[in-house]
């Protein structure tokens, strides 16, 4: 089953992030790292990506036929999508024990949320 694990950003996250040594930056960095080299080895590993910044998106919208783009940031939040995994594992526990394997974890949470499977609906 595929998962989606999810990491956001929020002002205490960020905050923490400052009082980070350059280490302890590199570090972090290194973690993502070695965390997707094993989940590629292990065939678990689908996609895994880092997001920039929210204010370099665009919001599209299609109105009367018309596509329409604004400019970020989209909304007054305060927490964001930082990045992603997207794993194909046998369980939930599984998701769940990769997650906590994330750096982003020992700092706040990440989410794990299943991917709702398609095929099963006869569309």
């Amino acid at each position: 089953m595929k998962y989606l694990i999810l990491i956001h950003s929020n002002p205490k996250s960020l905050a923490l992030w400052e009082t980070l040594t350059d280490e302890q930056r590199y570090a972090f960095g290194k973690g993502h790292m070695a965390l997707t080299e094993s989940l590629a080895e292990s065939g678990e590993l689908i996609v895994s990506e880092g997001l920039v910044d929210p204010a370099l998106g665009k919001m599209v919208s299609v109105r009367n036929g018309e596509t329409l783009t604004s400019d970020g940031p989209f909304a007054e939040v305060k927490e964001h999508l930082a990045g992603f995994y997207l794993v194909d594992v046998d369980s939930y526990e599984r998701a769940v024990e990769i997650a906590a394997r994330a750096p982003d974890a020992s700092y706040g949470a990440v989410e794990v949320r299943p991917v709702l499977d398609m095929s099963t609906y006869d569309l």
